[in-house]
């Protein structure tokens, strides 16, 4: 995409929860494909991911002040699925605000019904062709990355 030229707003990282190690290097590979520098944080779990969001657990020591722009979540995850990962960060007033994309091969109605019912921003069943992937996940960057307006403050404590 053309008019994506190396999208990167300073602190404006990326949590990316995936499990597939496969569908983890699609997804970065997409980014980079697209220009989207912004760092990007991998959970494969969860558990991570919510200890991540939280600064507990394994992430005792990071500075919670820093939140990610944007929250690209799988659903079928280990330990805690997608679906546990969204309640518990919709139910917290740090990280309810956080806009939350879904980003799953599951096309099931019970999930995206669930999904948007515990607050998803998007739902998005991931594409099986990598071209069409790949611009799926332009389209999100450009979308959560540049046009979209955060609530103030996003991650401030």
């Amino acid at each position: 995409m053309e008019y994506i030229n190396k999208m990167k707003v300073a602190n404006r990282s990326i949590l990316l929860v995936e499990d597939n190690p496969d569908d983890e290097a699609l997804t970065l590979r997409a980014l980079q494909k697209n220009n989207i520098m912004n760092d990007i944080v991998v959970a494969r779990d969860g558990v991570e991911a919510l200890d991540y969001l939280f600064g507990t657990g394994t992430h005792l020591d990071r500075d919670i002040n820093i939140q990610p722009e944007l929250i690209l979540l799988d659903l079928k995850l280990p330990k805690l699925d997608g679906l546990e990962v969204l309640k518990n960060i919709r139910k917290n007033p740090k990280t309810a605000l956080h806009p939350v994309v879904i980003l799953t091969t599951s096309n099931e109605q019970s999930d995206i019904t669930s999904s948007y019912r515990l607050g998803a921003n998007s739902y998005i069943q991931k594409p099986v062709f990598f071209e069409n992937f790949i611009t799926a996940v332009g389209q999100l960057g450009l979308y959560w990355l540049v046009l979209n307006q955060s609530p103030p403050n996003l991650g401030n404590y």
